[in-house]
């Protein structure tokens, strides 16, 4: 059997867990690449989590639970090393609490044919199917061209300068449909959010609304693709019982984010493979939307090519409602040298 995939997961995505010590000049090393995106999030206190992306730059923060603008502080992230980054006392990376942080890595940041909205910045990695965008609103509905070469499957948008929700775009809901990574609301309807549009393996489509492109707003835009054996944006229906469903993936995940689209409203659970019991079932959740600290709840188990839920938990597992989910590799179901992966 043919590997799923060329690379080691950890080339390009990565959770990595520390403890703050509140001072400036703060660093970790060791992460194995230069991240060009970290979501931050203190486990132990209740503070907002920290997006902080190369594109926009060091120093710039935004709250992945909070709709706020985009602020300059000088004790966040203040360095996107070869290997790690530095850091400072912001309660969103650097004070004296327990961290974890999510990693990815982009790093193409030339090249791109603009689509028939211009693009400001971007780095963008075709193999890992992940890319950053900024760009400027012009009222206008049109694309932007992203270089995946492959369909973006998830795709995550905040105005920079103004209080804005966060807006999410999945596969599994269409581009008719949104939902708000801020929030714990269900999704809703709009013509306008994506175009009405879904993205194709060249470029994805924004309306001309202040969702997504008003002038003269700054945007930024996340966009992940599916790559077989590294990264899976899929969905699945509650059975509301503690032999839960089992959702493949094709690897054994190293993260994985879930949220409710349907029938019942509930927040966005976070859980990767550092946080959690050495055997399965797991737990130790966050949420996307909140600034609560870790829970020891829910149980799933980390498989060999997926998880299986394994509590009723309204998060991740109520009768009939319909969830999205969103997934990274800590090792591909088959590897490099054909054999396959074992579970936790």
């Amino acid at each position: 059997m043919a590997a799923y995939i060329s690379f080691q997961p950890t080339d390009f995505f990565s959770p990595k867990l520390y403890t703050g010590t509140a001072g400036a000049g703060q660093t970790y090393t060791g992460l194995g690449f230069a991240p060009d995106l970290v979501w931050s999030k203190s486990r132990t206190a209740g503070n907002n989590s920290g997006v902080y992306d190369s594109v926009r730059g060091v120093e710039k923060l935004l709250y992945g639970n909070e709709p706020n603008a985009q602020t300059t502080t000088t004790d966040g992230l203040a360095t996107f090393g070869a290997d790690g980054i530095t850091f400072g006392a912001n309660g969103t990376i650097g004070d004296s609490s327990d961290f974890v942080n999510w990693c990815w890595k982009a790093g193409t940041t030339s090249g791109l044919v603009a689509g028939t909205h211009s693009v400001n910045s971007y780095s963008y990695n075709a193999t890992s199917g992940f890319g950053i965008y900024q760009y400027t609103g012009d009222n206008t509905a049109g694309t932007i061209t992203h270089g995946l070469g492959a369909v973006p499957k998830m795709i995550i948008t905040k105005t920079i300068g103004s209080s804005v929700d966060w807006f999410v775009y999945h596969q599994a809901t269409g581009a008719g449909k949104y939902m708000l990574l801020n929030t714990t609301a269900l999704q809703a309807s709009s013509s306008i959010v994506w175009g009405n549009t879904t993205p194709t393996s060249t470029v994805f489509s924004l309306g001309a609304g202040a969702e997504t492109n008003t002038s003269p707003n700054e945007y930024v835009a996340y966009v992940f693709a599916d790559v077989k054996g590294f990264s899976k944006m899929g969905s699945y229906t509650g059975n509301g019982n503690n032999d839960g469903p089992f959702n493949y993936t094709g690897f054994r995940p190293a993260f994985i984010m879930t949220k409710s689209y349907s029938a019942s409203a509930n927040s966005w659970y976070m859980m990767d493979r550092l946080r959690t019991e050495p055997y399965n079932p797991q737990d130790g959740r966050l949420e996307a939307d909140g600034a609560g600290t870790e829970q020891s709840t829910p149980d799933v188990d980390f498989c060999s090519n997926g998880f299986k839920l394994r509590a009723l938990d309204g998060g991740f597992n109520t009768s009939g409602t319909g969830y999205i989910y969103m997934a990274f590799s800590e090792f591909p179901f088959v590897s490099s040298n054909s054999k396959a992966g074992t579970a936790r």
